[in-house]
């Protein structure tokens, strides 16, 4: 079924299966709630690319400035030098291990990046080539799927491994893109923020697994967008981690967490990373994992 045969209301990549009518599914050890850490670790060209489409809103910096926009390549490049090292060592205190979405030019021109999150052991998704050229209709087929093949490419250069998962670049996509993801051989998707649960995504070169992370837990969403405190960050975590796990007593829950080191690698907001991970390791029947062995759980489960 292609994308053109979906109605206004219901997208043909997904049937409308409310969480009531749908199978149950069981995490490992009988766990009530799958948790995840995806940390976006992005590049933003100081010159924009060719035909790049850059949203109005992308943020970072004081503002959109013109090229070369030096101030918000600085404040997003403070993330690959400082802060995403300070999100590892939070981490790798509480005994995590995350989803590193990258883009192509940090695999390619920041090797010291993947080589600490392929030290950890931490799963590694494609995140198109760089923040600044975001997927939308606005490509045609011919080049989306350049960027598409050309991220997959440069990971699997970087890591010897083609990645199983895509995250695109400030949740960008096109009508053709869950499509050529599943051509390309991804197995999933991070971009669809509409559950709590894995879903597959029907399209004309197979299925693709969603799983979607909560957009109003990303930090940029959060802190940039909504200019939430970040007390009450870590708040509304730990009280949706309360509602969650009282409601994955009947059927388990999923909670995908993004994060971006050039905002929460800051030295002021590190601490409550840590106070919501500490938290999350008090908590029992919670199962940590990365976003793709969330994806294999459901998946196994549905061929049975």
């Amino acid at each position: 079924m292609s994308a053109s045969n979906a109605s206004s209301t219901n997208p043909a990549w997904f049937p409308s299966e409310p969480i009531v009518g749908r199978k149950n599914i069981r995490w490992p050890n009988g766990a009530r709630l799958a948790f995840g850490v995806v940390v976006s670790i992005e590049q933003y060209e100081m010159t924009q690319a060719p035909g790049a489409f850059l949203p109005v809103t992308l943020p970072g910096g004081m503002g959109r400035g013109p090229y070369p926009d030096f101030r918000s390549y600085s404040l997003r490049e403070y993330g690959n030098r400082i802060g995403v090292f300070r999100v590892m060592e939070s981490l790798d205190r509480h005994g995590l291990r995350a989803t590193a979405a990258i883009d192509a030019s940090v695999a390619t021109h920041k090797p010291v990046i993947l080589r600490e999150c392929l030290k950890r052991n931490w799963e590694i998704a494609a995140h198109g080539n760089a923040v600044t050229q975001v997927i939308t209709a606005k490509l045609d087929e011919v080049a989306e799927r350049e960027q598409i093949s050309a991220a997959l490419s440069a990971l699997e250069r970087a890591t010897g491994k083609r990645p199983q998962g895509w995250h695109g670049p400030e949740y960008g996509e096109s009508a053709r893109t869950p499509g050529l993801l599943a051509e390309f051989g991804v197995k999933y998707v991070l971009d669809w923020p509409n559950d709590e649960l894995p879903y597959a995504m029907n399209t004309p070169a197979g299925s693709l697994v969603s799983v979607p992370m909560l957009v109003d837990f990303d930090d940029v969403f959060a802190h940039w967008y909504r200019k939430l405190p970040m007390s009450r960050w870590q708040s509304s975590i730990a009280d949706a981690l309360d509602r969650l796990l009282e409601d994955g007593q009947t059927r388990p829950r999923m909670l995908i967490v993004n994060l971006h080191p050039w905002l929460i690698g800051q030295p002021w907001r590190i601490s409550y990373l840590d106070a919501v991970l500490a938290d999350l390791k008090r908590r029992d029947g919670v199962w940590c994992a990365t976003a793709g062995e969330i994806a294999e759980c459901w998946v196994v489960q549905q061929e049975t």
